[in-house]
């Protein structure tokens, strides 16, 4: 039972779109991810996923509509809705979500994670 000093963690990612755990809880893994530029649309068919953006703002993109999620906000997307983050300058996020989920939903593509490592 160790706590965790996140922004010290988010100090060791030096990459975009890809999460590392911090954190595991009743299946739940807690990841933290930087984002910069456009991802993939895509969905997850099993999954509820929460993006609670630690440091800086992103959008995230629906077929209808756009919401943009700053510091201190966080938003869940609903499974099988289909979403795309889109951060115009590098933001922290961390994501709540079941262990099985895959970052990429419902499409495999170059920025697919399959093997998420420990932070």
């Amino acid at each position: 039972m160790d706590k965790v000093n996140v922004a010290q963690k988010f100090s060791l990612i030096n990459d975009y779109w890809n999460p590392r755990i911090a954190g595991e809880l009743n299946g739940q893994h807690i990841k933290l991810v930087k984002f910069k530029g456009t991802f993939d649309w895509h969905h997850h068919a099993n999954e509820d996923e929460l993006f609670y953006v630690v440091k800086g703002s992103f959008d995230m993109e629906f077929r209808d509509k756009t919401v943009t999620i700053n510091e201190g906000e966080f938003l869940v997307v609903p499974k099988m809705v289909e979403h795309r983050p889109n951060a115009k300058e590098e933001v922290e996020v961390m994501l709540f979500e079941p262990a099985s989920t895959l970052n990429t939903g419902n499409i495999i593509s170059e920025k697919t994670i399959t093997d998420l490592k420990n932070i």
